[in-house]
């Protein structure tokens, strides 16, 4: 079994909430089990066809003007627009650039920038902890 993330770790020790979120499941696959295993017994997996993670359902589960942060992949799709549909909702977003990627590695750097000026904090998984 893969090593905890540390992200993961502090969440279940804070009892902070994790929403986790799977990209069409139907076509592209459910969340890799070594994740879900790990998830605690508190947590929402939903499945999405959306990019952004801020589907009705999440946004249930979000109480208003909340912290958020945020790791995931496809940091130029995903990422993004959760990330701007979360600001927009009003919540102060945190982006751990140590906890996104892409595909091509250029688009993350690219996105990290936007979502910086778009007013995301970007940080590290140190940082934040």
């Amino acid at each position: 079994m893969a090593p905890e993330p540390p992200q993961q770790r502090l969440a279940k020790h804070l009892d902070i909430p994790i929403v986790a979120t799977t990209q069409n499941a139907a076509r592209l696959g459910d969340t890799v089990k070594e994740i879900v295993s790990q998830l605690p017994e508190k947590h929402l997996l939903h499945d999405k066809t959306l990019f952004s993670m801020l589907t009705p359902t999440v946004q249930e589960a979000l109480q208003p003007n909340t912290s958020v942060i945020i790791v995931g992949i496809e940091t130029h799709i995903c990422v993004t627009q959760t990330t701007l549909d979360a600001l927009a909702a009003g919540h102060k977003v945190y982006v751990l650039a140590d906890g996104v990627s892409s595909c091509n590695k250029e688009e993350r750097g690219i996105a990290l920038d936007r979502l910086r000026a778009e007013g995301a904090v970007v940080t590290s998984s140190e940082s934040i902890m």
